[in-house]
This record gives C-alpha cells, structure tokens and sequence, in this order.
C-alpha cells in the first residue's frame, strides 16, 4: 500500500485514495506503464505519475509532478506512506529508518524479505509505526502535523512514512527497491536513482517491445477494438509468469475482495493453479508464442507430486498451498504437452515421463473427482470429465509413438469408459427448471472419491452447495443445479455442436444464468452461486452472491463458434466488460448500477482483476474466429468421438474406489486393482467358478477383462487372491447384470 498525503499543517490533510479524482492511462505502446493522474477537488493541486519498474532491478519506480496553486505553493507538505505486506503479510513486519551517505532511507523487513524506499530529492524526516496507533497517517490525521518520529516498528501491522522534500522542486522520483537482503534492497534503490528517468524508461519500453516482436498481429482484424485488448492481453499473461521461478504462470496479480482479506487468507489468487496455468498459456499459443508455454510445462514436471497427481495449487516455488485434489489439474499439464509437441516447440525436451506418470494417476485415482474447477464440490462433473477423457486420448498417443502399445490401449479403454458414462452420470432425466425439458446435463453428481463409490442417481441425489448466507438453504436437488460446463465436451471434441441433449442443456442455462447486461451477454457459473458480492454490494466474505463470468462469455462464443453461428456479440461483449486499463474482471456487477457501492451494470466487481483465465479464453476466440475452428479442439478426441462411424466397444470398469452396481450385459467388465492379483468369479451363485490372472499394462495397477460372452448370468460375484501377500481378499463383491 503505497500512496501520498498532503496537507499544509493547519487547514487540511489529504489523501489520495479517497480525496482525489484520478485517471490512468497507459504509455509506451505495449509495455506495462502507466500514467496517474490524481486532481484535487478543489483544484489546489495536481500529482501525475509515471509508474515503472527498474529494467535490471528489483526496484518500483514513480517519477512525480507535483502541481500546486500559487496561493498554497509555500504552505502543502507532501509525505510518501507505504505499509509493507513483505513476504505476503501485513502482520509480523519490522520498519526502520536508517541514515546511508547522510541519506534518510525507510526499510522494512519480514521473514528475510526487505525492502528500502528513497527518494531522488530526499526525505526530510520520516517515522515508523503502528497502523491505527502511532503511524504516519494516524499521525497526521490528527492535528496535520507529523509529531512522532520514530525510528523503529518491530514485529507487528506497520506503515512508513517520509517527508518529501519539494522545496527543491516540483518533481522528484520515488524509489522502492526489494531483495533477501537489506543490502540488496538499497542497493536496488541506489542504483534505480543513480540513472536517469528518461534512460531506464526507454530501455522498459524496449524490453516491452522486443517481448512483442513475435506476437500474430493479425488476430487484431478479428477483434472490434482495433487489437488493444489481445495486446493488452499478450502484456499481461507475459507479466503474470515469475522472473526467477520460470514459467510458474499465476491466476492473476489481484488478492479478491482485498480490502476484506487478512493474513488469515494469504494466498489470494497470485498462486499457480495448474488449470490456470494451462489455460493461460495456451493463450499465448494462440498468438504464436511457444516460449512461455514451454517453460510453463517444464515448471509444471517440475513441481509434479510423486504420484503423478498436481497440487490444487502451489506457491511460485513449487509448495503447495490448498491440499485440495482436481483431476481436471492433473489432465490438463498433458494437454499443454500434446499442444507443444504438435506445434514442434517441445526443444528436445521429453515430457513423457510426465504424460505417463499423470495418465496413470488419472486412471488409479478416477473417475470421480474430490474437487470440479469451480473447487467446490466432488464427483462427477461434465467439464472434469472432458478434460479427463481428452488428456487420456492424448496420453495414449504418447505411449503409442514410444512402443507402450498395451499402456496406450489402456489408457484408450479407460477414456472410452469415461465417455460412455458422461450421460449416466452427468445428465438428468427428471429436469423441471425450464418446460417441456425434462433431459439436460446437471453441475455436477455428488460423490465422495474417498469412499468405495457407487454412482448417485442424477434424478435423486442431493448437492451440498458452499458460500451460502448464514441461516439459508444449503442443499438441492442435484438435478436442479446446472451450468456450462458440459460445453467443454464440444470444446475438446468429446461432443459435437448440435447434439440435441447439448442444444436442450443450453436452453436451461440461458433460462436459469443468462444475464444480458447493457455490453452483452454473460452468464453465472451456476444457479444459488455463493461465491460473488453480496447483494447490498458488500464484498463476499465467505458468502455472497455469484455475478457473471466473461470467461463464460468467451466459452459460450466458442460453442457458437464450433456450431457454425457468428459470435461477433460475444467478442465485442468481452472487449466492454474489460475496464479502464483493458483489465478482465473474473466477475461482472449483474444488476442494476449500485453508485454507492461503486458498482455498475456490466462492469467489474470485487472478485479477482484481471484474471489471466479470462484473457486467455479472449485471445483463443480472436485465433478461433480466424482459423474457423476451435483452438483447443483435439483432432484424435474428435476422431475417436465424433467422426468415427465405429462404435468403441462397451466397457464398465470396476475398482476399489469406484464399484458399480451393476453391468450391461454387452459390456466388458475390466476389474482393476493397484497389486497384483487372481480374481476368482462365478456368475451362478459359486455353483461354478473360474479363475483369471492379473494382467499390467506397464504401470502401477493390474486388471482382467470379463467379456460379454463369458457371462451368462444375471450377476457376477467375485474375490481377490493377493499374489505378492499369499492371501485372500476375505470378502466377496457382486455386480449385478441389466
């Protein structure tokens, strides 16, 4: 928090947060600079600033005019007040003044991150202290004069304060330089101070430009604002992957409902979420970049678990942050590989081995999910599974090209079996949200992946949704309980554009979430949403309201898209819900204006800006508008689903963590297990029994295969022998025929 306060000691105190009227613009093409310009209300004084980072320094740099009336000239103060959060905290954080080179500099440190401000004509005096308490603001607020000056604020909620010295001048360039050392910090200052403005801006501005030097300008003629939001879009993804953790690519820069948040919520959403991530860089892809998408891919092999499964998300350095699991995160770093290797950008790099090991735990851990990409709720979710299904596909062409042919065909199998079942576990018969359409794709079906799974019905399960207000209804009939997510489905080639259950599920959304704001149209994630602003405009405090997505405004344009309908209203849509700066909001304010709260029609809300996500999904529907196909569809998922005449042979698959009640009787079942073993089986009440070897694939699991013609029963009742232990299971499984 870093900002100026004015005030001439007697009449007035200022500051510029809530006491001036600002504007902001962007300077030097498609670089990340930028020009405030704060005015008094009064007209007593004017401040712009020019806002940049050193190019070769960990250094924040504000050169500064100062504009004052003649009649106030000789009596405004101005102190710079900046209330560190170092190492991602407002609390624990130690300031102190110190004296270099007969220069009064402010530091502060916590958890061995410091950093030094400075200013290039000097500070007069300054002060460390509490916030609320004994700091400058505080300070100031008070009686207009800066009283205390203290040296020193150990361990606690901490502001710095320092007296410009504008006798000198109207201009000056504050510096606020950071390092793992308090060395480092001033001498990032030092540095930054030593060299001309003018200089460090042209060589900002150059590297801004040199990283353009390869962005697809023609995506700009798709566009309907002349290109600004695609560059915008290409200058933040860049500036969203970390400097010195390469290719770790975060959500997004914001901290959501910031003003509402405390160091009990430390991650906000500058965090690696691997579907994120993918979902960023992909977008770059789109423009033609490879070079951050690879590097993302490196990072994302490098942070992988032992067991081939993904954090939920982790700190920029790799430790993880949420212990939740998402098997749509752990299938989409093998679409991002798929993607590199089609577009001859892997570098002699190999990632198969974390194909593999991902697939693999795709396969032992599925197919119910313990968290969908809303993070919310587990089971079965449409848009979990199409991620699942297509990186599995991709998975298996990976293996195939290095001779695993029978992992390859294992991994094919297990896809097919998680397609043939999209409809059984994702799709009501019983729907009442819109008339006349009894039959729609639901969220998603409750199940607890913990447990020994027996898929829910559709028609009768019940969903525990989160976010709620306190004292409201909490659970709902899964059936009623729908979003977009099954267009993923169609985005991956899963599904085609135009399938009946997909046009009739699309009815119920725009039914239930559509919202046509005065930009266009956006929809919500899903109907009794908790997560969003509240409906006075208060900010979502662990309840609260879910508003528009543009995100979902850039899915929806890609399903119109692949069904052969102009999506101009959608791509314009977008580009106006972007703010000021061409920022994407993660949500819109969705009813009408609420001025009090800050609040307009169509526009951004406290949640997340700018989320890359979104950005990205912008940047795929400028390249799929040009190439007439979507960017992200899959040729060999699309082949295998859609296009292909042959029917993939029917297959249920019955596992510890995933036990169906029954079989159809031209299906094969496959029995998997994690160890080796001897299934023994009867299908006439153990009159008879029969007994079958484990096969492995090549990974760490094993199976058999019952066809269809081995069964003649209306059941299957079976046990496990233990090779590797030398004992039986002890309890017998049955599974039903239909």
């Amino acid at each position: 928090d870093l900002q100026f306060l004015l005030t001439d000691g007697e009449s007035f105190f200022f500051f510029f947060r809530r006491d001036t009227q600002s504007t902001i613009e962007q300077l030097c093409g498609d670089s990340l600079c930028y020009r405030v310009i704060n005015r008094d209300r009064e007209d007593r004084y004017r401040i712009e600033k020019q806002v940049i980072t050193a190019p070769h320094a960990a250094c924040l740099l504000l050169r500064t005019k100062i504009t004052i009336e003649p009649q106030w000239k000789d009596r405004i103060r101005v102190f710079a007040l900046l209330a560190p959060h170092l190492d991602i905290g407002g609390c624990g954080n130690t300031g102190e003044l110190i004296h270099h080179n007969e220069r009064l500099l402010l530091t502060a440190n916590r958890n061995g991150s410091f950093l030094a401000m400075d200013c290039s004509c000097g500070f007069i005096r300054g002060s460390c202290g509490y916030v609320g308490q004994s700091d400058g603001w505080t300070d100031l607020h008070d009686n207009m004069k800066l009283d205390w000056q203290f040296e020193r604020a150990e361990d606690g909620n901490i502001a710095l304060i320092g007296e410009i010295n504008v006798d000198s001048g109207n201009e000056f360039i504050l510096a606020v330089g950071f390092g793992y050392e308090q060395q480092s910090a001033l001498v990032a200052v030092r540095e930054s101070l030593a060299l001309p403005f003018e200089n460090l801006a042209a060589d900002f501005k150059k590297q801004w430009e040199e990283a353009t030097d390869d962005l697809d300008l023609s995506l700009a003629e798709q566009s309907l604002d002349g290109g600004r939001l695609l560059r915008i879009s290409h200058s933040l993804l860049l500036a969203h992957e970390d400097k010195t953790y390469k290719g770790a690519t975060i959500a997004s820069l914001s901290i959501p409902w910031g003003e509402a948040r405390s160091d009990k919520d430390l991650g906000g959403y500058h965090l690696v979420w691997p579907r994120d991530c993918v979902n960023s860089v992909t977008g770059m892809m789109a423009m033609g970049e490879t070079a951050t998408p690879f590097r993302a891919l490196l990072y994302l092999a490098s942070t992988q678990n032992g067991d081939g499964g993904f954090s939920q998300n982790c700190w920029i350095d790799g430790r993880p942050y949420w212990s939740g699991i998402q098997l749509d995160e752990v299938a989409y770093p093998i679409l991002l590989a798929w993607k590199l290797k089609q577009a001859d950008a892997l570098a002699n790099y190999d990632p198969y081995p974390m194909v593999r090991s991902a697939a693999a735990y795709l396969v032992r851990e599925g197919p119910a999910t313990p968290q969908e990409r809303w993070e919310e709720s587990s089971g079965f979710s449409p848009s979990t599974l199409a991620v699942h299904i297509a990186a599995l596909v991709c998975a298996a062409e990976f293996a195939s090209q290095r001779n695993e042919q029978t992992l390859a065909d294992y991994f094919l199998r297990y896809a097919d079996f998680l397609e043939q079942h999209i409809e059984r576990w994702t799709v009501t018969d019983e729907g009442s949200l819109v008339d006349g359409i009894s039959r729609h794709y639901i969220r998603i079906l409750p199940a607890d992946p913990s447990s020994n799974i027996r898929a829910n019905n559709p028609d009768t399960a019940e969903l525990q949704l989160t976010g709620q207000p306190p004292n409201t209804r909490t659970t709902y009939p899964a059936r009623e309980i729908v979003d977009a997510g099954f267009l993923e489905l169609v985005r991956y080639g899963i599904r085609a554009p135009g399938d009946p259950l997909v046009e009739d599920s699309l009815q119920v959304i725009d039914h239930v979430l559509k919202v046509v704001t005065p930009f266009g149209p956006s929809w919500h994630r899903y109907n009794h949403d908790g997560y969003g602003q509240k409906a006075d405009g208060g900010p979502f405090d662990g309840s609260g309201q879910g508003r528009a997505w543009p995100l979902l405004t850039g899915e929806r344009a890609h399903y119109e898209m692949a069904a052969g309908h102009d999506c101009e209203e959608y791509v314009k849509a977008i580009e106006s819900f972007a703010g000021p700066m061409g920022l994407l909001p993660e949500q819109i304010w969705d009813e009408e204006d609420k001025p009090e709260a800050h609040l307009q029609f169509g526009k951004s809300t406290g949640s997340a800006m700018p989320l890359m996500w979104a950005h990205s999904e912008y940047v795929k529907l400028l390249r799929s508008r040009r190439d007439g196909r979507v960017f992200d569809l899959i040729d060999i998922v699309q082949q295998r689903y859609c296009d292909s005449d042959d029917a993939n042979p029917p297959i249920e698959i019955w596992k510890f963590n995933s036990q169906p009640r029954l079989t159809r009787r031209d299906e094969m079942l496959r029995i998997q297990a994690r160890d080796p073993f001897r299934l023994r089986w009867s299908d006439d009440n153990w009159n008879t029994t029969h007994e079958l070897e484990s096969n492995s694939p090549g990974m760490d699991f094993h199976y058999v295969d019952l066809q269809p013609d081995q069964r003649h029963g209306d059941h299957i009742t079976f046990t496990f022998y233990w090779s590797d232990a030398d004992r039986w299971e002890g309890q017998n499984y049955t599974i039903q025929v239909a």
